[in-house]
């Protein structure tokens, strides 16, 4: 055996357990394995990404450059620079109605630090989050990266894929201690009206030890007619609700990496302590990039939303065409979630198609369209496809799935 070879074969025993229990994000290794193929020159349409396809908008960029000139260069407060933690308790009393002050905002490097910071600021091994389901692929992998334990409630497709008050009754127990969820959600798209809220607020205000982590990331991205609703506004909650959002979606600012949390002061502290020796304070040119996002016009938003949601209108109606599949209508964020179970058991005379996984890896070798396996976000008989592509992409992508599917009997 060559020392390369031995040495690989090493170096996963070496590795902490922590790391080698966790899978690895599935969203990140289909688009990976898409990069690959396009490399090898194939034309690959990629629809795995939860990525805005608009670039940041030019006011936003314009703070960016300015703040360079001006000689932002140093390391910035590990909480956050105060301007940006006003701007963001601004925008929470403005577009939520919810009185935090800068104090009780923590800034750090995208809404996915958030979330991990909270769960490891909160959760002592043994403790239980209940995580409403399908769910992001890193929320699971959180939990058990601080040694809690994922109590998943499968919200049904004929809900909309959301999770009833009454599941979530049944599924609290006295080692609860986080409820976890995102409206709009990534991957199905559903979005929690106030009414459905409140009555999941009804349900953990009886239990004083339960807190709330409001994932509200595609907040700006919402479809519906009532518009989005924070359960950090319900005034019994308010202590007990950890809101979490960023700059990522809403304002075509993925790479830029600015999240925050808000949250009771002791919260905060946490996480402020935590943050301290893992990453200390984010970048300081994107801080005063997302403090003109905050603080700045919202018609760049609205206008991506209004094409998030025609492009939602046109893959849906044609996903609804292919048959075996099943497409609910997404109120929020810029995915389908389609069920395609239809197809499990079937093969195109080479492979046969088991599961979400089989199907999403054989439409991308097969068809050069990447999704993402429904398996990673608790829904195996779903694939998730990103619509932030433009139309002729979207078209084209699923006339490749359709054309692809009719091969398998």
């Amino acid at each position: 055996m060559s020392a390369v070879a031995e040495q690989t074969q090493v170096a996963p025993r070496l590795l902490a357990d922590r790391i080698n229990a966790l899978e690895e994000s599935s969203t990140l290794a289909m688009t990976k394995m898409a990069r690959e193929l396009a490399a090898q020159g194939h034309r690959v349409i990629s629809l795995s990404v939860g990525e805005p396809d608009f670039k940041t908008p030019a006011h936003i960029c314009e703070a960016a450059k300015k703040a360079i000139d001006d000689g932002f260069h140093g390391y910035s407060p590990v909480a956050g620079y105060p301007d940006l933690r006003k701007a963001i308790a601004d925008k929470l009393k403005r577009d939520n109605n919810i009185d935090w002050k800068p104090e009780n905002i923590v800034v750090s490097t995208g809404a996915k630090h958030s979330l991990a910071n909270v769960i490891q600021v909160l959760i002592n091994p043994g403790d239980e989050v209940v995580i409403f389901a399908p769910y992001w692929v890193s929320y699971s992998e959180m939990v058990k990266l601080a040694e809690g334990k994922s109590v998943i409630v499968n919200g049904a497709f004929d809900n909309d894929f959301k999770v009833t008050a009454a599941q979530l009754e049944a599924a609290i127990t006295p080692r609860t201690r986080i409820v976890m969820y995102a409206s709009p959600n990534n991957p199905t798209g559903a979005v929690y009206s106030e009414k459905e809220l409140r009555e999941i607020a009804a349900v953990i205000e009886k239990h004083e030890d339960v807190y709330v982590l409001a994932d509200e990331i595609y907040e700006y991205i919402n479809f519906t007619d009532e518009g989005h609703f924070s359960i950090g506004s319900i005034p019994a909650l308010k202590d007990r609700v950890i809101t979490v959002n960023g700059v990522a979606k809403g304002y075509a600012m993925t790479g830029w990496r600015i999240g925050f949390t808000a949250a009771a002061k002791w919260i905060a502290d946490g996480v402020e302590k935590l943050q301290g020796q893992v990453t200390s304070g984010t970048n300081s040119i994107a801080q005063k990039a997302a403090t003109a996002a905050f603080n700045g016009p919202m018609e760049p938003s609205i206008e991506m939303t209004k094409a998030y949601a025609r492009r939602r209108d046109l893959v849906v109606g044609l996903l609804r065409e292919i048959p075996g599949f099943k497409v609910n209508m997404p109120q929020g964020a810029f995915y389908a979630f389609p069920d395609v179970s239809y197809y499990f058991g079937k093969s195109d005379g080479t492979t046969q198609i088991n599961d979400s996984d089989d199907f999403s890896n054989w439409l991308l070798n097969n068809s050069y369209v990447s999704t993402v396996a429904g398996s990673g976000f608790g829904a195996p008989d779903c694939i998730r496809i990103s619509t932030a592509a433009a139309d002729e992409a979207l078209v084209e992508a699923v006339q490749r799935i359709k054309d692809a599917v009719a091969t398998l009997k």
